[in-house]
């Protein structure tokens, strides 16, 4: 496995690829592949950078990250869909740490509730809990609050 920084020609493949985490994680963003190609290039002209991670054959995965004063913002991290399970993630994860990543800044990633397999794997490679963003949304397809039993609570 190579690693290599990524480029604003990589946006179309990180744009097809980005579609497919959106998928697998269960995502409500509704873009469509040219619209997240599109948000990529911007992405990668202006605040992002991105690693990629490949083999004599294919792109393994990639990293989409932002880097501040304060911490670095890991916003996107896909293996592709056959090479999870195989040990691929640590190997890129132990890159960027070893590597890419500078040593002495906090690094954070937001992993949707509902994606235990994702929170589990950021857990084995040492990210600790933070916070938890709670929402209302009233268009998604969960039930609405005023729709669950009401509780009382008795302090």
């Amino acid at each position: 496995m190579r690693h290599r920084a990524a480029n604003v020609g990589d946006s179309e493949i990180l744009g097809e690829l980005n579609h497919q985490l959106i998928e697998d994680e269960g995502h409500r963003n509704s873009m469509t592949i040219p619209e997240l190609v599109e948000r990529m290039r911007g992405w990668l002209m202006i605040d992002y950078q991105a690693s990629i991670f490949e083999d004599d054959s294919e792109i393994l995965a990639y990293a989409l990250y932002a880097e501040d004063e304060d911490r670095l913002y890991l916003r996107q991290f896909f293996v592709h869909r056959r090479n999870r399970r195989s040990g691929i993630g640590r190997q890129c994860m132990n890159i960027l740490f070893s590597e890419v990543w500078p040593r002495d800044k906090r690094i954070t990633v937001d992993v949707l509730c509902h994606n235990s397999g994702a929170i589990a794997f950021w857990k084995s490679v040492g990210f600790t809990d933070y916070s938890l963003s709670l929402e209302i949304c009233p268009s998604c397809p969960v039930a609405k609050p005023h729709e669950k039993k009401a509780r009382r609570l008795n302090y």
